[in-house]
């Protein structure tokens, strides 16, 4: 490490408990620039202390990355919190906004201190920006600075009548306790209805007494589970009045400041019942002779910008939803329709505005150059996906001779060689399928399907990578400020417990400082079409960072590329509007720039936008979870094949391959022994039998439980368990342990669900 020259300032020594004590003194603002600056550390030295601190991480007693470490589990001295519910002597409690479950565990639960010399106090599900006070001889307690948020009780159920008026209500989520309604509270909800409620102060004894804020509508109706969600979630939903009229009030895009393109035939290619258009595609051999056997790749992007300016009403409710939010019988969109269907949707034979990218690629599939221009397009085709492959593949359809000729059959060219530069670019290949739902009339589950993966969702998909990487290149060349979508390498901890069980496949993982997504790609190339082919593939996912973004670029390690931002879903995604404003800015290309104050909050924003993908992707899930439960519900005692998707010390978690569904195996069902989790090896262990069940196994289960409302499943096991190899499993046993006999079957064990 650097040593101290004479007349430098005093530095202090560089030890295991100096930087601990620095992390914990410096919460959100101890990054490895600001502990090599407190410490002295130099040059060179910078290697050894990223190791250090690497060793630290490791260890468990140092979290975050390069660019924010902290004590695992802290708090921020200052943060976002949200009261989440009131204990048992009424007292407000929170839990701080931005926090990493995968990282940290579940967030803690902070008292809130309320001085009522300062306005009324905040109410459940608000957010607030509060202190973290630690004094010495007092609980920690959180005091408010501001209210940023102000939200009514998110504590939702079924409303049952009761004689004589009031109810109670039954609460979607499992582990809130039921809720008694006085005469006089309902707001006239009916019985069946789902209900938002507020709850009071909790009396000593019987029920919590709440009173019900708004009525959602009956749970028999169509919309009803994704209504659960979006409710449960906080999701944005429905459109402000000045919002819709500031949308209708938008007109088509003029031909200012803008090239005109109309007579380029790009064509889109999306799903068949897709309402919104945001990308066109088009493709020509080069005729440049120094870039003989190339093409360009033309990929022109809705214009969202021109319309949704900085600051604007359509602005600032854009940046609260984040995204549009995909639940199988509905879309939640970011925009309004007037914007995301209509002014900006890339119709057929209709004028519209958009961002332009030319890709110039080579022979070998290089991007050679791109270029950026802001023009007028008419999309000459509407194309599905199965519409496109199956006019390439001479299958027929309605495809028009001319744009099969002149535009699909370029494309396809064009991606050939794309698709070479992919095999030797070589990003993380995971094979999970995808599966959806099909809903009937009334909204429940018709049937589950997995989509074929067609060349034409392959083409899309790369040509849209290669315009995502153009636009942060574009902006860096610029020195313009942007949001990147990165995606870290895995972390150390991660690595770690993934080397462990490969270990018991005898597969070998490379060091954590040479790794690349083409290791990972070696390793499902070992196990491809054997037995345990769907659980490495599902353990390697489980090892990957989650993506997020962010001013600073981290590279995106599963694409296995240097930069990456968003740029070609404006539509539906803020972080690429913000891109479109920064180009636009940064190229000089007119109007609807990126504004002073987006800069100052780009920080901000990503952290928010982030946020709200989480959101997105929770509320998706869980409604999927809740539609599969209320398909079931019916077929409780049937029994079903499974695979186990994974293996806690309480229990097992057995997926039903058709549906995509998780059910829970309580560990005192599953035998007349102790079972023992063995966390290297993902499995439970018998203990005088050596028999158990492993991550990835094939089982036979029953459906004991299903409830719609909590989207959970019960099964019980049927399959035998089997003999674990000595390699199998390294027989740590931990606090997971139970037995079952037959007057524990049934003995109230609890349904759970995984998050």
């Amino acid at each position: 490490m650097a040593r101290r020259k004479p007349g430098q300032d005093e530095v202090p020594a560089l030890t295991r408990e100096a930087v601990l004590r620095f992390v914990a003194d410096n919460p959100g603002r101890a990054s490895k620039r600001e502990i090599a600056k407190a410490f002295g550390v130099k040059g060179d030295d910078r290697i050894a202390l990223k190791m250090f601190l690497a060793e630290l991480q490791s260890e468990g007693v140092l979290a975050g990355d390069r660019r924010r470490f902290k004590t695992p589990g802290a708090l921020p001295p200052v943060g976002v919190f949200e009261i989440r519910r009131r204990d048992e002597d009424g007292a407000l409690l929170a839990e701080p906004v931005t926090w990493d479950r995968t990282e940290d565990g579940d967030p803690p639960t902070v008292p809130v201190r309320v001085d009522r010399d300062k306005g009324p106090a905040p109410g459940v599900g608000e957010r607030v920006l509060a202190r973290v006070v630690e004094d010495e001889g007092e609980e920690r307690h959180l005091r408010i600075i501001r209210v940023l948020e102000k939200r009514r009780s998110l504590a939702l159920g079924v409303f049952r009548a009761t004689p004589g008026g009031g109810g109670r209500v039954e609460p979607v989520e499992r582990k809130q306790s039921e809720f008694t309604i006085p005469p006089g509270d309902t707001k006239d909800a009916r019985d069946g209805d789902l209900v938002e409620v507020e709850a009071g102060p909790r009396h000593r004894m019987g029920l919590p007494v709440a009173t019900v804020i708004e009525v959602v509508g009956s749970i028999a109706s169509e919309r009803a589970i994704s209504s659960i969600a979006l409710h449960a979630h906080g999701i944005p939903h429905v459109f402000p009045k000045a919002v819709l009229e500031e949308a209708e009030q938008a007109g088509p895009a003029s031909m200012k400041q803008r090239e005109d393109w109309r007579s380029l035939p790009l064509v889109t290619i999306d799903p068949a019942d897709a309402k919104d258009h945001d990308d066109a595609v088009h493709a020509v051999p080069d005729e440049d002779p120094a870039n003989a056997g190339g093409f360009v790749v033309t990929v022109a992007i809705a214009d969202v910008s021109w319309y949704v300016r900085p600051g604007s009403r359509l602005d600032n409710e854009a940046r609260i939803r984040g995204n549009s939010v995909y639940f199988p019988d509905r879309v939640v969109p970011m925009l309004p329709e007037r914007i995301s269907n209509d002014l900006c949707s890339l119709k057929e034979g209709v004028d519209r505005p958009a961002l332009a990218v030319r890709l110039v690629i080579g022979a070998d599939g290089e991007k050679r150059r791109h270029e950026f221009h802001r023009i007028m397009m008419r999309s000459r085709a509407k194309l599905a996906y199965e519409q496109a492959q199956a006019a390439i593949d001479g299958a027929g359809g309605d495809v028009e001779p001319d744009v099969l000729e002149t535009v699909l059959k370029p494309l396809w060219q064009a991606y050939r060689l794309v698709r070479l530069a992919r095999e030797r670019r070589q990003p993380l290949d995971l094979d999970l399928p995808e599966r959806r739902l099909k809903l009937d009339a009334a909204g429940r589950v018709e049937t589950v399907v997995v989509p074929m993966r067609l060349d034409a969702h392959k083409l899309i998909e790369e040509f849209m990578i290669l315009a995502n990487v153009a636009a942060a290149e574009a902006l860096e060349n610029k020195r313009q400020q942007l949001i990147y979508r990165a995606h870290d390498a895995p972390s150390l901890s991660k690595l770690e417990g993934l080397r462990e069980f490969l270990n018991t496949l005898e597969i070998p993982l490379a060091k954590a400082g040479s790794l690349r997504p083409s290791h990972f790609n070696q390793i499902l190339s070992r196990v491809k079409g054997g037995d345990n082919e769907s659980l490495v593939n599902e353990v390697v996912l489980r090892s990957q960072s989650q993506a997020v973004y962010t001013p600073d670029n981290l590279g995106h390690f599963g694409l296995n590329l240097a930069r990456y931002a968003h740029f070609t879903s404006p539509i539906r995604r803020y972080a690429d509007l913000i891109v479109h404003r920064a180009l636009v800015t940064a190229l000089g290309l007119g109007e609807g720039g990126l504004s002073k104050e987006d800069e100052e909050l780009l920080a901000e924003t990503a952290e928010e936008i982030s946020r709200a993908e989480r959101r997105a992707m929770a509320a998706e899930r869980d409604t999927v979870d809740r539609l599969i439960a209320h398909h079931l519900a019916e077929r409780v005692g049937e029994s079903f094949e499974g695979r186990v998707a994974g293996v806690t010390k309480s229990g097992l978690f057995v997926q039903l391959p058709t549906y995509g569904a998780d059910g829970f195996v309580p560990i005192s069902t599953l035998g007349n022994e102790y079972f023992h989790f063995d966390e290297v090896s993902r499995s439970l262990v018998g203990d005088r039998s050596g028999h158990g069940y492993r991550l990835g196994d094939t089982v036979e289960v029953r459906l004991v439980e299903a409830l719609p409302l909590a989207g959970s499943l019960q099964f019980e096991m049927l399959s035998e368990p089997r003999k674990l190899s000595r390699s199998t499993g390294s027989f740590h046993k931990t606090q997971g342990r139970g037995r079952s006999k037959a007057r524990d079957r049934n003995a109230g064990s609890k349904v759970r669900k995984r998050r």
